[in-house]
């Protein structure tokens, strides 16, 4: 096993609001992804989320600050590696370092101007996720109830993020932008933490027409712990999970399959996988049920190939 590939974590969200929360060291009792947590369960690969809270505030002040946080409590932990190009990728993986990259959660903050994520690229981002669950200047979520699709300044954000290659991100889009994004994408897409609505009817799950647009263009589709999208029995567990593994496998997508937890995103965990430690539970329940080449892929070899794909070459 060449390790964990977690595509999306909510920590940076976290220390956001809480500045004294250490990440590495004493204060990180309220936190779900520590440094110790990642090095302990051989975590390779960490997408770090910019998510905003409204109590932050608006405007691209509290992004900036994520970004300072990430600086400040993430890569100054020795052996932490940014990962912005697949050098950088390849050089995290030769030296043993964990590789963070970051994502950003939501355009609100940039407030309307597109072009800001040129400087989000220059920063570091490497992935965009256009809106939360609600509507903003550039996508409708999956949440509001219009259902529409992508503005005018939403499809120009996508020309950039073409551009740049910056990865595009469809988990929380309506299913209206969803496929306006798939149509207007010029590289495979990512549903980043996203799990399937056959096996839970969640909003928030991929229909099998969305998960096999995903598989058709080698995206990816990042398997997701959050209690509501795996089950709506009241005590999910690690099996329930596997269930959706499973589905994903049969629509034909072992390749394009990863994880995508979403630890510091939610209130309450599966039974048995709270924290990145726990994660060794579940890739043990795969092994039951899969080859270890397979379980090597869900665990990171699908993000890493992805990766050194879509990445900058340098």
């Amino acid at each position: 096993m060449r390790g964990i590939a977690d595509f999306h974590c909510d920590v940076l969200s976290k220390l956001l609001k809480e500045d004294s929360l250490d990440f590495n060291g004493s204060q990180t009792a309220s936190l779900d992804v520590t440094y110790e947590r990642l090095a302990q369960s051989g975590t390779v690969l960490q997408t770090f989320a910019i998510f905003i809270p409204a109590a932050a505030g608006a405007g691209i002040h509290p992004i900036l600050q994520s970004i300072d946080l990430f600086h400040r409590k993430v890569l100054s932990c020795k052996g932490v590696q940014q990962i912005r190009t697949v050098g950088d990728l390849k050089r995290a993986a030769q030296s043993g370092s964990l590789a963070a990259m970051l994502s950003l959660e939501g355009v609100d903050g940039l407030e309307g101007h597109p072009e800001l994520l040129r400087i989000m690229y220059l920063l570091g981002v490497r992935a965009v996720g256009l809106t939360w669950n609600h509507a903003n200047w550039a996508a409708d979520g999956i949440m509001e109830k219009r259902g529409s699709g992508l503005t005018a300044k939403g499809r120009q954000a996508v020309e950039i993020c073409n551009e740049l290659k910056l990865i595009l991100d469809v988990s929380h889009l309506s299913e209206r932008a969803f496929w306006e994004v798939v149509s207007q994408a010029e590289q495979p897409v990512i549903a980043s933490h996203s799990n399937t609505r056959a096996v839970c009817d969640h909003p928030r799950n991929l229909t099998d027409e969305q998960l096999l647009a995903l598989i058709l263009m080698d995206g990816r589709i990042g398997i997701t712990y959050v209690p509501w999208f795996v089950t709506q029995d009241a005590e999910p567990t690690i099996d329930d999970i596997l269930r959706h593994v499973e589905h994903v496998c049969e629509l034909g997508g072992e390749r394009q399959l990863m994880l995508g937890s979403d630890f510091d995103g939610i209130d309450t965990h599966i039974q048995g996988l709270t924290n990145p430690v726990d994660t060794g539970r579940l890739i043990e329940a795969m092994l039951q049920r899969y080859s270890a080449t397979q379980v090597d892929g869900f665990a990171s070899g699908n993000a890493y190939r992805y990766l050194t794909k879509h990445l900058p070459t340098e």
